[in-house]
């Protein structure tokens, strides 16, 4: 995402709505982005944040009135339309989609959008009962019909609780919306059904007590937040973890590998495509206590351990013709060779090889460094963010799915 809004020219028009304030992080990520911003905001939207402060965002004077001054001098709003790479109305009231949507050209930000040539995204804000109603959700639909951009409010049940249904979405995700589309990835798994596993597994010894490893989840979440962005529907399995999503999607928390097992099994037929990147506890003890096991003055403790279920292989078998299976797998020594041996065991389409041998690979860490092999090729990845990481493997992904 970092270079795709560099020198795009984004008119940003703001409307007379509480989340008005969310525009300022929105300038910043998309001038941090490499982005111009031109804001232009309602009469209404001065009343919740001051053009000052846009201003001083943005570097340039605040929009607002047809006139710029009492001499004469106005603002183009023709000019301004054609100026523009893309136009985002964030937020978008429903007084504002409604009058979008039948020609009400009564003020700037209106006659901008009627003038504009460029791509239009609408992140609506408002609350539940209003977005609900027929006549937004009709208004909405007539500016789909017209080739606009719809950034819907979060209906999911996200673990931070920040987005609810109507509620205009958060501002790195609008931003991703605009980059995504400028990637040309914009939609490109809308209509998918992405299951994703992600963190560690605890494998119980006792009520207090239990085997697990360093996985911190950033890597299967940052997947997930890129399949959703891209349009998919998300299936996340997530072992214990302190991570939070940024799109909406249909989250599932387990703690026991075999309870990992139980539900990607259950799931996997629904899904065009599994990504199993959770770091699955190989073994689990044969027995549990039911009580704290107390520590002895004297002598040693021995602890018998079974083999859990082998997630990948289930789905391995499981998979039909149409369905595309990736895999991860976290090396120490012989890397290749061993990535290579459970690409072909398990029925993957292609398998992402980290080794913790690599600087700033693995266990918590907010980088990595990938390959992905399949069964023809192997392509190295240079050391990125998760999130850069994630856009490389969901890139692979879409390949292999236009390909079924």
């Amino acid at each position: 995402m970092a270079n795709t809004l560099k020198g795009k020219k984004i008119v940003l028009g703001i409307t007379g709505s509480i989340a008005a304030y969310k525009a300022c992080y929105i300038i910043r990520g998309l001038i941090k982005q490499g982005a111009e911003v031109q804001v232009v905001i309602t009469p209404a939207g001065k009343e919740f944040i001051t053009p000052i402060t846009l201003s001083a965002l943005t570097g340039k004077p605040v929009i607002s009135e047809f006139f710029a001054q009492r001499d004469g001098t106005w603002n183009s709003h023709v000019d301004l339309g054609l100026w523009a790479d893309a136009m985002l109305i964030a937020p978008a009231t429903a007084s504002t989609i409604g009058k979008m949507a039948n020609g009400v050209a009564d003020n700037m930000l209106i006659t901008t959008y009627l003038s504009a040539k460029a791509p239009v995204f609408v992140a609506p804000a408002m609350d539940l009962d209003m977005y609900a109603h027929p006549s937004t959700q009709k208004n909405l639909d007539t500016l789909r019909s017209y080739g606009n951009h719809i950034i819907e409010p979060g209906t999911g049940e996200l673990a931070s609780h920040l987005v609810g249904k109507g509620r205009m979405e958060e501002p790195e995700v609008i931003i991703q919306h605009l980059a995504n589309y400028f990637a040309g990835k914009e939609g490109d798994l809308r209509g998918k059904t992405i299951m994703i596993t992600a963190g560690p597994t605890y494998e119980k010894i006792d009520p207090v007590r239990f085997i697990g490893n360093y996985s911190s989840g950033k890597m299967g979440f940052a997947i997930a937040d890129e399949c959703a962005a891209r349009g998919a529907k998300v299936i996340m399995i997530s072992g214990p973890v302190q991570q939070q999503l940024k799109y909406p999607a249909n989250w599932f928390a387990v703690e026991s590998a075999d309870q990992m097992y139980a539900t990607a099994c259950n799931f996997f037929m629904e899904a065009d495509a599994a990504i199993l990147s959770a770091a699955v506890a190989d073994f689990t003890p044969e027995q549990v206590a039911d009580a704290k096991i107390k520590r002895e003055k004297e002598g040693e403790m021995t602890l018998r351990l079974k083999p859990t279920k082998d997630i990948a292989a289930c789905l391995g078998q499981m998979k039909k013709d149409r369905q595309v299976l990736v895999g991860f797998a976290l090396e120490t020594n012989d890397e290749l060779h061993n990535a290579e041996d459970k690409l072909q065991r398990k029925n993957l389409d292609f398998i992402v090889l980290n080794s913790l041998n690599d600087k700033g690979a693995g266990f918590r860490c907010d980088t990595n460094k990938i390959s992905i092999i399949d069964r023809e090729s192997k392509t190295d990845f240079p050391l990125k963010s998760k999130a850069e990481v994630a856009a490389d493997i969901v890139d692979r992904l879409v390949e292999v799915l236009k390909n079924k």
